[in-house]
């Protein structure tokens, strides 16, 4: 914790110090986002806003012992409901009521940040075929004409990549 607040002080002197900030905490703001959107694309501007909106507020934050990632997940539920309230202006339907938060809810969240985590450490091929298949929802079959190769290559491919993340996500 004394190490975090470290970081953020510093960040707050030196703006460009905030990047450090930004890559610790991306994935798991994303995967919270991600999680009560249900949309890649709307998820990722979310994402985006609630870091140009923290680093906006960075001078104003104040240290009060509780995790960085706390502050964070209040903008972007704040961001959140904001979505949903200029959505349902732009439908004439009532808009989805946001879900709320529970500790149930930040374990999941850690969990797809481990995840995402896990995924960045594959091999450079693995990855890229567990991206295109998972992230993007592209078939064996897209993937194999996208990066030129056989779909048995693509499928051997995803099986050790998959293998990888199992073995990550168990021995940590």
């Amino acid at each position: 914790m004394a190490d975090e607040r470290l970081r953020i002080e510093a960040a707050q002197r030196d703006p460009s110090r905030f990047a450090d900030l930004y890559q610790e905490h991306f994935e798991r703001v994303y995967a919270y986002v991600l999680r009560r959107v249900c949309n890649r694309a709307e998820a990722q501007d979310i994402t985006g806003d609630v870091f140009q909106q923290a680093l906006a507020n960075l001078p104003r934050y104040q240290w009060r012992g509780a995790p960085f990632a706390s502050w964070l997940y209040r903008i972007a539920a704040n961001a959140i409901a904001d979505h949903y309230h200029q959505t349902s202006r732009q439908s004439s339907s009532p808009p989805p009521s946001p879900p709320s938060s529970t500790d149930e809810d930040y374990e999941d969240v850690e969990r797809r940040a481990a995840l995402f985590r896990s995924v960045d450490r594959l091999p450079p091929d693995q990855r890229r075929v567990i991206v295109m298949r998972f992230g993007e929802e592209k078939s064996i079959r897209e993937i194999a004409q996208e990066l030129g190769r056989s779909e048995g290559a693509v499928k051997q491919l995803q099986w050790r990549g998959l293998q990888s993340l199992r073995a990550q996500m168990i021995h940590g």
